[in-house]
């Protein structure tokens, strides 16, 4: 029984994560649709009303603008809300408060008011919902100064990026994928925290880097398995988050490997790999031997039916493919 205690899937990280920070810091509160006693459409909150009361777990209307307005007030006055929007293409309803309030407060006050504010999210396709449901949007909040923006695949990476978001003077954006939700991890210590802004090495390797976010991680690990059949040796990087972004740890390992495929769910246009490819080329060009390559999502609405969304989106079949291209060069 201790052994199943110390494993939990993605979807109850969420609601640990929360739940710790909420135990260690009586001006934490969480607000959006369903988060209370419904515990959440994906079930991420589950637990949350029973610990902490309707006090501390606001249930709100419809609204992403009301839930959002209404996080950033509160943050400006001394306390530490956790803001769900239910679905991250949701984000476009209240792009004014997150592109044009949240990430300015701080900078135009002069630092006089904080904005301890997380807004976290479920991102990102493979689950069948559709062109309005299932969109990757990290490269949205990209485009905005002033936001922090961390995006986990595993479990103790939620929990240990939560506290870090929380505990931050500066608004995060936590992008929760809805295809991870069911998968397991050790569950981490008590006082885990993971820095905002560090990636890690989840696989080590000498012929190519493969740099992931979220979702892509465990498929650039399979596809770094796939290769290793056929001796070629993939090391996978996490980013873990856009911004602050880790260049150290990739430019680190692609003076290792000498080869960089990204590989993303974003569009490939504005994508986060864009950037990433930019300052590999800018700083440490005499590294590669190869072309990088970027393997992300088609430009198209995503669609429904599972076996065309498979099309659209990075698989590890597309992935070994751009990886034998990058070493065949």
């Amino acid at each position: 029984m201790a052994e199943l205690n110390n494993v939990i899937t993605y979807r109850e990280a969420v609601a640990e994560g929360i739940a710790r920070e909420m135990r260690r810091d009586p001006s934490v509160v969480c607000l959006g649709e369903d988060i209370g006693a419904a515990g959440g459409v994906f079930k991420t909150t589950q637990g949350l009303f029973e610990e902490f009361g309707p006090e501390r777990i606001w249930d709100t209307p419809i609204s992403e603008q009301a839930i959002v307005g209404a996080a950033l007030g509160a943050a400006m006055t001394g306390m530490r809300p956790v803001a769900e929007i239910m679905f991250s293409d949701f984000l476009a309803c209240c792009w004014d408060y997150l592109a044009n309030e949240i990430p300015k407060v701080r900078y135009m006050t002069g630092g006089q008011v904080k904005v301890p504010l997380v807004i976290r999210t479920a991102n990102g396709g493979g689950l069948g919902f559709g062109a309005q449901h299932s969109q990757a949007v990290e490269n949205w909040a990209l485009t905005i100064p002033g936001l922090k923006i961390a995006a986990p695949s595993t479990p103790a990476d939620v929990i240990g990026l939560m506290s870090a978001a929380i505990r931050s003077d500066d608004p995060v954006v936590v992008f929760e994928h809805k295809g991870l939700f069911a998968s397991k991890g050790p569950r981490p210590p008590e006082g885990y925290e993971v820095e905002l802004g560090r990636a890690a090495v989840v696989r080590e390797g000498s012929d190519v880097t493969l740099l992931a976010l979220a979702s892509t991680v465990p498929t650039a690990l399979a596809a770094a398995e796939r290769l290793a059949a056929d001796g070629v040796s993939a090391e996978v990087v996490d980013l873990r988050c856009l911004i602050p972004m880790d260049m150290t740890t990739v430019l680190a390992s692609v003076g290792r490997t000498s080869r960089l495929v990204t590989v993303e769910e974003n569009p490939h246009q504005g994508g986060w790999g864009g950037t990433v490819v930019s300052i590999v080329v800018e700083e440490g060009f005499e590294l590669l031997d190869a072309p990088v390559r970027r393997v992300t999502s088609a430009n198209v609405p995503l669609p429904f039916a599972d076996n065309l969304e498979n099309e659209v989106i990075p698989t590890v079949d597309k992935v070994v493919a751009a990886v034998r291209g990058v070493v065949d060069y």
